[in-house]
């Protein structure tokens, strides 16, 4: 602090942190009487050590102080090293001078050998543990890609590709999950073969064909317990040897628990997400705190200080853009009228086309439904895909016509920008999404019950995410290129990175994933892999396509609105159709885990009553099952406890948000104070210099008492 530095040498400073240095060994416990030579020397801590200055006594002063930092800890020589209010470079020569002399001096009796030997196995585990630990970290995933992507774009457009390893994070869970507690199994215990239709390469776009019956959908899988030896289907005792493995406990459990888990997952993801982006006593928003503290003087390769350097600048221009003051303060009251007009205008357009997109989809699903009649009499699969592509091709150009719309709103900040363009995004696809919800549940299981409408469902969902991915290929390679040669012609510059309609554009393709996981055990398995291939092609595609935003800004928001939007409209939803197919929906008869039961949740009260009569010591399970489980009253107590601690922990944070403002208001008066101080001591030292010039007389500090400074404060407001 400069107020630690005015009117004193370094000799001073160097004296005042000596006597430190002897405060610290004081405290230290004292050495037995016994262990002290008749030969020793006087302490040098009996020496007086004033201000000098001459050069040999404050070279003298350094010494010393040299040699009593030697005697102390390494940790409290480096807290005592980072306090000294000296330069830089005078730090690191007194740290370069302590540890030269303590290596050259022999420390005779100090350690014995065992201990000594103890010492440098102690350090090496160490070492080698926080090299291991550095190893780790550098091998997650796309660790350099994300910090190039942070250098040259900004936080902004690397918040999209955080998202994205999120959602697969997601999908790999979905998809272990599955493949261990479902498909495994049933593949080692496959069911009666049906007639295989050859492979055509069809399939893979359609999800239909030699797809149909594999372990891809719901209709493949048994309903009774595997392990058992049955020829007629009936249930029969369990092979010696073997335990049983109930399939369609299985299934519900394995749906079950993964809805349950990443329900989890992505409410304390949602929570610590806000408790990040907006805690109050953050410095991530502090300039100082980043112009002086934000470098690694660790990095030495070429590349990551590149890198460093690159990050460092974007995350300047965003705090710089974010002080700016807005220009809608600066508008007269006609034009906000025109402003506020405008954005009603564009709203209006924007809820229009999400109500005919809805009415188009709702009429074309009708259509295909009756023209798929005719496909199964001529056998082709090319008509189950004009519904999927008429959706694609709508989250594809409507998107662009909202990016044309916000041009005419001339939104000044690039956040409410990014906010008014994914709401309207989100309001499209969830809007058709809905609708087609509404179409497979309402419409097409009454027209499909006595064939497996849980295939078809299935198949339906494996084909939208198929489209969706070909047309974010299509969108990628040719959509974006051909807009950066239009601005490049016309312009001289590349186009910025459309964060609302990618991010909107995963959500999607995750809301499909979450939808079909009942119906499909493995989309999670093409999710994974869309997401793969996805990261590295919009990697490349910005990289060649675009360039950085014109107007930085610091997306420490972003994040929480991702997770936020992934977990209401689109998990809630997904949850939401789940629960209805599993509590109200009526399984198909010829197919499927739970073709006798009447619903899926029937499964878990069929496996109860059979653990009931065939292991009578496991009675107190069935009561949990029956008593708290099934009790409409325990759930409800239960989510009041859950709401009642939500409510304590909203206050406790309340309360902690009011200390730290008051805190701040605390830390804001000292400083006003300090500066205040600093001012009058600079006035004051330079009226002393005058004086000692004009009369040749010594110029001792000042000294301000507290009641000079409110005068002085009172006196000049």
């Amino acid at each position: 602090m400069p107020s630690r530095t005015i009117g004193r040498s370094q000799g001073a400073i160097i004296s005042e942190y000596y006597n430190r240095t002897n405060k610290l060994r004081h405290r230290k416990s004292r050495p037995s009487i016994h262990d002290l030579k008749f030969a020793a020397r006087p302490s040098i801590r009996q020496y007086s050590l004033e201000f000098d200055p001459n050069n040999e006594a404050e070279e003298e002063k350094r010494s010393l102080l040299v040699m009593e930092l030697q005697n102390l800890s390494s940790a409290q020589r480096d807290h005592l090293l980072q306090m000294m209010p000296v330069s830089l470079a005078e730090k690191r020569e007194l740290r370069h001078a302590t540890y030269v002399q303590e290596a050259s001096v022999p420390r005779r009796g100090s350690l014995p050998c065992c201990s000594r030997t103890r010492y440098h196995i102690i350090m090496g585990f160490r070492n080698l543990w926080y090299s291991l630990l550095s190893f780790v970290y550098s091998l997650q995933p796309w660790h350099y890609s994300l910090k190039q992507i942070s250098g040259r774009f900004g936080s902004s457009v690397l918040s999209y590709f955080l998202f994205l390893k999120t959602l697969l994070m997601f999908s790999i869970f979905l998809f272990l999950l599955s493949l261990f507690f479902i498909v495994v199994p049933q593949a080692m215990h496959p069911p009666k073969a049906m007639s295989k239709r050859p492979f055509t390469g069809m399939e893979l776009l359609t999800g239909a064909g030699s797809f149909t019956f594999s372990v891809m959908y719901y209709g493949y899988y048994s309903n009774f317990t595997l392990n058992e030896v049955c020829v007629n289907g009936s249930r029969c005792k369990s092979t010696v040897g073997k335990l049983p493995y109930n399939m369609p406990l299985a299934y519900a459990f394995t749906v079950g628990i993964a809805v349950f888990i990443t329900c989890i997952v992505l409410v304390y993801s949602m929570s610590c997400s806000f408790g990040e982006s907006y805690r109050i006593g953050s410095s991530s928003g502090n300039l100082a705190h980043k112009v002086f503290c934000s470098w690694d003087f660790r990095v030495i390769q070429k590349r990551s200080v590149r890198l460093q350097h690159e990050n460092i600048l974007i995350q300047l221009k965003e705090l710089l853009c974010e002080r700016m003051q807005p220009i809608s303060l600066l508008m007269t009251t006609w034009a906000k009228i025109q402003n506020l007009a405008v954005h009603s205008l564009m709203w209006i357009l924007t809820l229009g086309s999400v109500m005919g997109s809805a009415i188009l989809v709702f009429y074309i699903s009708e259509y295909m439904h009756e023209v798929s009649k005719s496909r199964e009499e001529h056998g082709s699969e090319i008509l189950l895909l004009p519904l999927p592509l008429l959706v694609s091709l709508i989250n594809l150009l409507l998107p662009y016509l909202y990016s044309l719309l916000s041009l005419w709103e001339k939104q000044d900040s690039p956040v409410l920008e990014v906010y008014i363009a994914i709401c309207r995004n989100l309001i499209l696809k969830m809007v058709i999404l809905g609708v087609l919800c509404y179409h497979w549940l309402g419409r097409k299981k009454k027209y499909l019950e006595d064939q497996c409408w849980e295939t078809f469902i299935g198949q339906e969902l494996y084909r939208f995410v198929m489209m969706d991915f070909i047309f974010i290929l299509l969108d990628t390679f040719f959509g974006e290129m051909v807009w950066r040669f239009i601005l490049e012609k016309k312009r001289k510059r590349k186009p910025e990175f459309d964060i609302a309609r990618n991010v909107l554009e995963l959500i999607y393709g995750q809301t499909l994933t979450w939808l079909g996981f009942l119906f499909v055990p493995l989309l999670p398995a093409v999710q994974t892999l869309k997401l793969l291939l996805l990261f590295y092609i919009k990697k490349m595609s910005l990289m060649r396509n675009c360039e950085c935003p014109s107007k930085p800004w610091r997306a420490s928001h972003m994040s929480t609105i991702f997770i936020t939007l992934l977990c209401f409209p689109s998990f809630l939803g997904a949850a939401i159709f789940l629960s209805y197919s599993i509590w109200s929906v009526k399984p198909s008869d010829t197919c499927g885990p739970f073709q006798t039961l009447g619903t899926i949740s029937e499964a878990a009260r069929v496996w109860v009553q059979e653990l009931e009569k065939s292991n009578p010591r496991l009675l107190w399970f069935t009561w949990i099952y029956h008593y708290l489980l099934k009790n409409t009253f325990c759930i409800f107590l239960a989510a009041g406890v859950l709401m009642i601690v939500i409510y304590f922990y909203i206050e406790v944070v309340n309360g902690q948000r009011k200390i730290i403002v008051m805190l701040k208001e605390q830390i804001g008066n000292e400083g006003e104070d300090k500066r205040f101080l600093i001012q009058r001591l600079h006035l004051i030292y330079g009226k002393q210099k005058r004086e000692e010039n004009v009369g040749g007389e010594s110029w001792r500090s000042p000294v301000i008492d507290s009641d000079t400074i409110s005068e002085e404060r009172e006196a000049n407001p």
